[in-house]
């Protein structure tokens, strides 16, 4: 157990760090960047702390990863925490305050108080893969917005519009197929793909998204832990004699939640085992939306199963193990 701890509030120029021990404050802020980074290292060790501290941030993508990488190198412990986690915790100390040092300081009472997993640093192959997933989705999201300018465009904007979305789908080419390569020249990658697609339901589109969700430095021990990852397990709400609507926690990846969703409207139908499921809700009175979240959840746990044994999809082994 971690009896020092040292909170991070991380903005893109910046950011704030509180050192919390024995009950005491110490404050500072530095650059983001690598002269910030070793500011920071040379002002923890002016403190000839008596025990290692954990380094606690949000994970907030871009900005806390180069950090987080820098000081996993120089021998630190690092954990990244869902800001919704932090922001849950600081609820329950009905905090107001809301400025960079006052979040520095709840970080570091929250890494003392639940003692958050040690995050460890993606590979490299994997990181890359996430900066191209990332991009493509951005891309996406841009070919789509001009897609909807053009539905209602003046006649004299037209073609610029056009020329976006050519250079946006040839784009959208150029990454596809940088994700392709890099998964061709990964043999463990290769694999791992190969097994994926033997699901029916999951497509190349997915696969990406999957390699990077049951990547081992994730630590996932188990498909629930993943399921829980990408936002899908049911929040209950039921108090006394009174039950409200179960609906999704929502509270991990989006990407991946909406990545998932049309392969498990295909599997819905292609796929023997998510079918006969789907068939089963829907006798039981679940709607469209439930049955389609209930399907993404299962794709999570055959496609997890599917991994864990290196064994292609078998719908027959499945049926077996079942019954």
């Amino acid at each position: 157990m971690f009896q020092i701890t040292v909170g991070v509030d991380i903005a893109k120029k910046k950011f704030d760090v509180t050192l919390l021990i024995e009950n005491k404050y110490k404050h500072k802020h530095f650059s983001n960047d690598e002269a910030g980074f070793e500011a920071f290292i040379a002002w923890l060790l002016t403190f000839n702390l008596f025990a290692q501290p954990l380094i606690c941030m949000e994970a907030t993508g871009a900005y806390s990863l180069p950090l987080a990488d820098f000081l996993v190198v120089n021998g630190y412990s690092v954990s990244l925490v869902n800001p919704a986690k932090i922001n849950a915790f600081a609820k329950s100390e009905l905090s107001r305050t809301k400025t960079d040092k006052a979040d520095a300081k709840l970080i570091a009472r929250y890494a003392l108080a639940m003692q958050p997993g040690l995050w460890t640093p993606p590979p490299l192959e994997i990181r890359r893969l996430q900066a191209l997933t990332r991009r493509l989705e951005h891309l996406l999201e841009i070919q789509q917005m001009e897609r909807n300018r053009l539905e209602t465009a003046d006649a004299s904007i037209t073609d610029s519009i056009n020329t976006l979305l050519k250079t946006v789908e040839d784009e959208i080419k150029a990454i596809r197929q940088a994700i392709n390569d890099l998964i061709n020249n990964n043999p463990d990658l290769d694999k791992r793909r190969e097994l994926l697609e033997s699901i029916p339901g999951i497509g190349a589109a997915t696969i990406a998204h999957l390699l990077i969700a049951f990547s081992s430095h994730q630590g996932f021990t188990n498909a629930k832990q993943v399921v829980a990852f990408a936002g899908l397990a049911p929040a209950l709400r039921q108090s006394g004699q009174w039950s409200g609507k179960t609906r999704i926690a929502k509270n991990g990846d989006p990407i991946l939640r909406k990545v998932l969703y049309m392969p498990a409207l295909c599997a819905w139908k292609h796929n023997p085992i998510i079918h006969d499921f789907c068939i089963r809700l829907k006798a039981n009175g679940k709607n469209g939306k439930a049955i389609a979240c209930a399907a993404m959840r299962k794709l999570i746990h055959i496609a997890f199963g599917v991994l864990k044994s290196g064994e292609p999809f078998d719908p027959l082994w499945a049926y077996s193990n079942k019954h």
